[in-house]
């Protein structure tokens, strides 16, 4: 079975790389060694290829419409990037997760079951502080990690969990409309049950930056809670969906596009005379133009030539008679 990390374990990493302890070198070596992938049988991979990278395409907009979100929030830069979409058990994700840590319970519709969202204590209490005034990152945020959320803290919290849930809705609009509803916060994944132990979940994993510092928020998603959209997640599916939607909203958006207006100009012809002569101009001057009286002239369509036309009157009023539809390949 693949080994999962702890947080702590995760930071040691990041922390040991970026010293030089270790290179990236050396790791790729050590993964190089191992060719051969383990397969639990108990456990098999329930989801396609296609299916992950439709959920990387979905998660991948999740990760940018929620840095856009907290970022106006906390009134500071938050980049958020997706890394990797995979399928492990639910005993594996609690495992790998600190303690505590801000979990968020939600459902879905029409997913089926709870979902959970995980954000890192450290980049928890790096929102508090800026949430409540704060406009520098102190290094007693950073490294505050084994104290419980208070009440006070987990009320500010829920603000972030509801804008985190808005954008997750957001993502998802291109496969099928869903409406999250905040469940419950809970600090203890040892205690959480939305999935049994060995039941497969959908690991979404991001790192999140603020403030020059890196912590990660996770995803996790029961297989059954895909058991209602499974067949969207299909590029195929997507496709065709779309022509259907385009198909029956043809005629009113041919209503709609037919009530625009648009500004039609005649073109008589052009000239250019120099500023000694602009200046001296009087009335009754005649100016020549380099078109002829026995051409047609050129009508534009919102500063485009797309008609000949021949000048005339309608009932004491200027009129131009259409002669020829053009190209614009034609007139150059």
């Amino acid at each position: 079975m693949k080994q999962v990390l702890s947080q702590e374990e995760i930071d040691s990493l990041l922390k040991a790389l970026s010293s030089g302890e270790i290179t990236p070198e050396n790791v790729s070596n050590e993964e190089e060694k191992n060719k051969i992938k383990p397969y639990d049988f108990r456990r098999p991979f329930k989801l396609s290829k296609d299916h992950i990278n439709s959920l990387y395409m979905i998660f991948e907009n999740f990760s940018k419409i929620a840095g856009n979100t907290i970022s106006n929030l906390v009134r500071n830069n938050v980049e958020i990037k997706i890394v990797a979409v995979e399928q492990i058990s639910f005993d594996e994700f609690t495992r790998s997760v600190p303690n505590p840590t801000l979990m968020t319970i939600f459902k879905s519709k029409p997913l089926n079951g709870n979902l959970l969202i995980e954000i890192s204590p450290q980049a928890c209490y790096q929102i508090i502080e800026l949430m409540c005034g704060g406009n520098e990152l102190k290094e007693t945020v950073v490294a505050k990690k084994k104290e419980n959320f208070t009440e006070i803290e987990l009320s500010i919290l829920e603000e972030l969990a509801i804008v985190v849930l808005n954008a997750f809705d957001l993502a998802w609009n291109d496969v099928v409309e869903i409406e999250s509803e905040l469940e419950i916060l809970e600090t203890n994944p040892q205690i959480i049950q939305i999935a049994s132990p060995n039941e497969p979940v959908i690991l979404i994993s991001f790192t999140f930056e603020l403030m020059e510092n890196k912590n990660f928020i996770n995803i996790c998603i029961p297989y059954i809670s895909l058991d209602s959209v499974i067949d969207k997640l299909s590029f195929k599916n997507w496709f065709e969906s779309d022509g259907e939607i385009v198909e029956d909203n043809r005629e009113q958006v041919e209503k709609r596009i037919m009530g625009v207006p648009v500004s039609l100009d005649v073109e008589l012809g052009k000239t250019q005379i120099s500023i000694r002569d602009f200046l001296n101009l009087e009335e009754g001057d005649c100016i020549r133009l380099d078109s002829r009286i026995d051409e047609p002239l050129e009508m534009l369509v919102e500063g485009k030539p797309h008609f000949l036309v021949r000048p005339g009157k309608i009932n004491n009023s200027l009129a131009v008679e259409v002669l020829q539809y053009i190209e614009e390949d034609v007139l150059e």
